[in-house]
């Protein structure tokens, strides 16, 4: 059993412009007899997972898909290759059969996280992810997300808007953003990501990988 999950804590990376995390005290043991944090963030911070209702108006939300929705037979896709703000093309994509429902492409991009190269992590063709898409797959990242990441160094060859996300979640499929530890997984494992019980367009999971 292996942890894919960034830790939850104050001033941790977000997308930019999602709300920022804080954790704080309200209650310790010293002054109340109890120790008790309050917690502030976004629906999409940390180690997370996009429901449809993310980017598709009147979308699946996560209350739509039942439990077993969030365990998936996941195939690792080597994109250690790939370097800054490059796109994954689709002849890097798998044909898998009905025994495995989700790709979990490994940039091990996880390594800068909480850093301003972080941001500038590869990225899913439009082309690659139409065919996780035509596959019927949901889709498990290291990185922020599938799409480019607004950053000092974007560049006018970046992919306009959220293809990727359009192409996955307009399938009716979940995304799986912010895994880190990849490569303590067999190539075949199973990813086990149950979010809070949250019926909205996205909440924090605690991933695991058997």
């Amino acid at each position: 059993m292996h942890d894919l999950t960034h830790p939850i804590e104050t001033g941790m990376q977000t997308y930019p412009g999602d709300p920022p995390v804080s954790v704080e005290p309200v209650a310790t043991h010293d002054q109340d007899g109890y120790r008790e944090s309050k917690l502030i963030c976004g629906t999409h911070a940390g180690t997370h997972v996009d429901a449809p209702a993310h980017i598709v108006p009147g979308g699946r939300t996560l209350g739509a898909f039942d439990l077993e929705s969030f365990v998936r037979t996941a195939r690792v896709v080597d994109c250690r290759e790939f370097d800054a703000r490059e796109a994954i093309s689709p002849d890097c994509v798998p044909s898998v059969g009905p025994d495995v429902d989700c790709l979990a492409f490994r940039t091990d991009w996880d390594e800068h996280w909480g850093t301003k190269r972080y941001l500038d992590h590869p990225y899913l063709s439009p082309a690659a992810a139409e065919w996780c898409s035509d596959q019927d797959l949901a889709v498990a990242v290291d990185t922020l997300n599938p799409d480019p990441t607004p950053s000092d160094r974007a560049s006018d060859d970046d992919p306009d808007g959220f293809p990727s996300h359009h192409a996955i979640l307009g399938a009716g499929q979940l995304i799986f953003e912010n895994l880190r530890n990849l490569g303590s997984v067999d190539e075949r494992f199973e990813l086990q990501a149950f979010p809070l019980k949250l019926d909205g367009d996205g909440a924090p999971v605690r991933a695991v990988g058997l």
